[in-house]
């Protein structure tokens, strides 16, 4: 048989030294390596010079004794998570471990299988504490565009695609979910042009009304409706020199799309009501977390507007597509926010962590950041704990089954599993028809296809069973 591989590093501190051999014996067949120390006063010199993943440590030993240990590293060595062994596994005793700093608490006479599952969980526990601690401490952000947080892969091909971009005058059609910071994008997009030096206007084509849209985009004279009673220059016009950010471009009503089409095309603007046109040197940046292609066939959007606006496109990942990021976004959320409500909130627990990471963020940057806020407010400790999280976070337990059952009754046909993949696709893009066609190694048309198959048999148009 080969070795099991290598788990961690653990010490073990008894002053039994039977138990020790023990323990090292079965510990090393588990995968561990392991040291051994007969006293708490030899374990501390060595923890001074070696380091090791978690200290597994007897209670009653002559001398200092295990909870005095535990108590020694939560002061010296927060970072080595402990587990207290005892053959007095009464609740004082364990209660005395946890408030002394230990990790976990496990009864005598040991069970191999169980310590090896504690063992594993403090690693792990210790490996999260680690990372959140080298979050906190490296300049991550060197180099990263405007407050664009990220250190994963795709967040440094995104800074990269945003520097290069920069640098031209053309337009950027910005896409993602809802959530993903589309703005911040477009902020770093003009802070980085040749136009920082002017104005970045940003204007939501979903917020504002049909009638009220043309309006703030080309400004109108006097007399132009009822209630113009001076002229107003239009956000096209207050952008000139700098960036104008037209998001959630996708709702922009049809009607006025061949006019914004004109005016991009023209570099001018006609006021509305007025009769003359006023030339405007502004870089157009759109953003959407519609699928602008599939608006296009359907009718709800223009190609020519689509092709103005999407010479550059720069797509942003959700959150799911860089989970290396979650912490190191929480932990800059955390101390935004502490720091605003004079708080001593300074980090958080591996615990907590692990939850964070674990959770989808369907809602992506802005549902953590107002998670972490949601956190910092209601916490009473130092570092957020679980139960400072929002319960759909730390209830949270990710399925990925899609066909269960060995039964041949319970399986499903294999176009059945199809038709459920695809939606589970198309609920993963947000609806967006090109990614998930993408996503799913197929052209749209067949896509376009399978979902009006699928539609049919709902109706029970094609005479199949839904």
């Amino acid at each position: 048989m080969t070795a099991a591989p290598e788990r961690g590093r653990v010490l073990v501190v008894d002053d039994d030294r039977a138990m020790c051999d023990l323990l090292e014996a079965r510990l090393g067949r588990a995968g561990f390596e392991v040291a051994t120390r007969t006293s708490a006063d030899e374990a501390l010199r060595l923890l001074d010079v070696d380091d090791f993943d978690v200290v597994v440590t007897d209670v009653a030993m002559a001398g200092m004794n295990g909870i005095a240990l535990c108590e020694r590293l939560a002061a010296n060595r927060p970072d080595v998570p402990a587990i207290v062994i005892t053959a007095f596994g009464s609740l004082d005793t364990a209660v005395a471990a946890i408030r002394a700093g230990a990790y976990d608490f496990i009864a005598k006479p040991l069970d191999a299988d169980v310590l090896a599952l504690a063992l594993d969980r403090a690693v792990k526990h210790r490996a999260l504490g680690r990372e959140l601690t080298r979050l906190k401490r490296a300049v991550l952000q060197r180099g990263a565009p405007g407050d664009i947080i990220g250190a994963s892969g795709p967040m440094r091909a995104l800074f990269d695609l945003v520097d290069r971009a920069a640098a031209t005058e053309s337009s950027v059609l910005v896409t993602g979910e809802t959530g993903t910071g589309k703005e911040i994008v477009a902020r770093a997009l003009h802070d980085r042009s040749r136009r920082a030096g002017g104005p970045f206007v940003a204007v939501s084509c979903a917020a504002i009304p049909e009638t009220l849209l043309e309006s703030e985009l080309f400004g109108h004279v006097p007399g132009a409706f009822t209630d113009a009673r001076r002229a107003r220059a239009g956000l096209l016009a207050q952008a000139a020199g700098g960036t104008l950010f037209l998001d959630e471009v996708g709702d922009m009503p049809l009607a006025l799309q061949a006019k914004v089409l004109r005016a991009l095309q023209e570099r001018a603007v006609r006021p509305v009501g007025g009769e003359a046109e006023v030339p405007v040197d502004v870089r157009i940046v759109a953003a959407t977390h519609r699928d602008l292609e599939t608006a296009v066939e359907e009718g709800a959007f223009r190609a020519d507007l689509l092709y103005r606006l999407d010479v550059i496109h720069i797509e942003v990942p959700p959150l799911r597509a860089r989970p290396g990021d979650i912490l190191l976004l929480a932990q800059r959320f955390l101390e935004r926010f502490a720091a605003a409500a004079g708080k001593g909130v300074t980090g958080i627990t591996p615990a907590a962590a692990e939850r964070l990471v674990s959770y989808a963020w369907p809602g992506n940057v802005r549902e953590l950041q107002n998670a972490i806020e949601r956190a910092v407010g209601l916490t009473r400790f130092e570092q957020l704990t679980v139960d400072d999280l929002p319960e759909k976070v730390h209830q949270y337990r990710r399925s990925d089954v899609i066909v269960a059952g060995i039964d041949p009754s319970e399986l499903a046909p294999l176009d059945e599993v199809e038709r459920r993949y695809i939606g589970r696709v198309l609920e993963a893009a947000g609806g967006n028809k090109t990614l998930a066609a993408r996503i799913l190694g197929i052209d749209k048309t067949t896509l376009y296809r399978k979902l009006e198959r699928y539609r049919a048999r709902a109706s029970g148009r094609d005479g199949e069973a839904p």
